[in-house]
């Protein structure tokens, strides 16, 4: 007996760490190695001059120390971040249990059985009561792991872990750009308002001054209905941005998983402080690093991990039972001498027709073909990402600067329109006229502005931006 205990022993430890699980080697990433080139993007900096996104905590990006303090508020009170760190609690602890099932599972156990046998069932054909005690020290069922079908399990369960951490980074880096994001459309809400009314003023400044005209008979009642539309017209917007930056506060709110002070609100785009200038380098290997792809490669290892079990349920598999203690037909002596016990049960169960078996084979072989081509998806739409930032960064200086040209350009006509129906040269329609232009030219600017800092934001996501 103690040598096929030992010969046992000794196959579990030249079999132990083995797996049938294919080898796993990163697939290519199916984009191109550099970023693309051309007018719309900007000229590729040297290597000494990259910013590593990934390496750059956030507090060193959002320089801008209310936007800061929201941002703290969304990290300890975000419903959604805090869903995904307990995400990864559970699958820690999933973990945990899976790998748990590598070791035997040892218990202590007693049993009491008292029986009554009839006079009709003894040889000496009198009744008498049996009583037997037992305390055991044993392992029921241990599957002894020799294809690795146990370890391909547990490395699934581990890769399934390591995901869900990366998702939390992913989910926390997305949390920090939309709070940016959400400040940044709340500052540029509030600079909209005050265009609307310092828009509002100078309108009934301007019809004050044309109903006085009117009254004096000086000008026609259309220039009058004119100004008057101007008026209705700066009003509403002064309503409708009113209206939106209380939107954006509730947004803002949400985001940050409580009510947002309001000596942390934004006065315009103006007061919100320049983020920090990043740039991905020459090469698209950094995308790599991004979380939410490092968090698919690792559900395509789980994937591989999971045919490696597939495979290893092809093979006999070894269940140990075993227990030693001691028996007695007396509680009392149940633990002296003589009365000692031992059991040994091995068990080899060996597949011969099991349907189930190959189905389960060809689904961990289709859900590996799943997990690598959402592998390759979740790269082709960070490249995507990275190359749009890069566009918009390329191209959104000069359109500023065009958009302030045309603001200028809209300035000196409504200054001249005015000039000239002051003058009784033009009518009061080119003012107005003069007055739309420069008032779209003006929120149009804001928009740009507002467009220029939120692509910011958003080269500090999709770079994957420091925690």
């Amino acid at each position: 007996m103690k040598q096929i205990i030992v010969f046992i022993l000794g196959i579990i430890l030249c079999f132990n760490g083995c797996t049938m699980a294919p080898k796993y080697r990163r697939p290519k990433a199916p984009v191109p190695g550099n970023w693309p080139t051309g007018a719309s993007y900007p000229q590729m900096q040297a290597a000494t001059k990259v910013l590593d996104a990934m390496e750059l905590k956030w507090q060193d990006f959002f320089t801008d120390q209310k936007l800061q303090k929201i941002i703290q508020m969304s990290l300890k009170n975000n419903r959604d971040l805090r869903l995904a760190a307990l995400n990864v609690e559970r699958a820690r602890a999933l973990y945990g249990i899976q790998e748990a099932e590598l070791f035997p599972v040892v218990d202590a156990e007693g049993n009491m059985i008292k029986q009554r046998y009839s006079s009709d069932s003894t040889l000496s054909g009198q009744s008498y009561i049996e009583k037997q005690y037992s305390a055991d020290l044993g392992i029921t069922a241990w599957e002894v792991d020799l294809f690795g079908r146990i370890r391909s399990l547990t490395k699934q369960a581990l890769e399934e872990y390591l995901s869900s951490q990366e998702t939390r980074r992913s989910t926390q880096i997305a949390l920090i750009s939309e709070v940016a994001m959400a400040y940044l459309v709340m500052a540029a809400d509030q600079e909209k308002l005050g265009l609307a009314q310092s828009t509002l003023k100078a309108q009934e400044k301007a019809y004050d001054l044309i109903l006085r005209q009117h009254k004096a008979k000086i000008v026609n009642e259309i220039d009058l209905r004119r100004a008057q539309t101007q008026v209705d017209t700066a009003k509403g917007d002064v309503v409708r941005y009113t209206q939106q930056i209380a939107q954006d506060k509730n947004a803002l709110d949400l985001l940050a998983g409580s009510s947002v002070p309001e000596d942390l609100l934004p006065a315009n785009l103006a007061s919100v402080k320049p983020f920090v200038d990043i740039f991905p380098g020459l090469s698209s290997e950094v995308l790599l690093k991004r979380p939410d792809i490092v968090s698919a490669e690792h559900q395509l290892k789980g994937a591989y991990a999971n045919i490696g079990a597939a495979r290893a349920a092809f093979f006999p598999g070894i269940s140990i039972t075993t227990a030693v203690g001691s028996v007695s037909n007396q509680f009392s002596g149940l633990f002296s001498g003589g009365k000692g016990a031992w059991s040994f049960a091995p068990q080899i169960v060996m597949p011969i027709f099991d349907a189930r078996i190959w189905a389960a084979y060809r689904v961990s072989n289709a859900d590996q073909k799943i997990a690598l081509t959402q592998y390759e998806k979740t790269i082709q739409t960070a490249f995507k990402e990275v190359a749009n930032v890069l566009a918009v960064q390329g191209t959104v200086n000069e359109q500023i600067r065009v958009q302030e040209s045309m603001v200028n350009s809209a300035e000196r006509v409504y200054y001249l329109s005015r000039k000239r129906y002051v003058n009784g040269i033009d009518s009061y329609l080119s003012v107005l006229d003069a007055q739309r232009s420069l008032y779209s030219a003006q929120k149009e600017l804001i928009i740009m502005q507002l467009f220029k800092l939120i692509n910011e934001v958003r080269a500090y996501a999709v770079l994957g931006g420091g925690a």
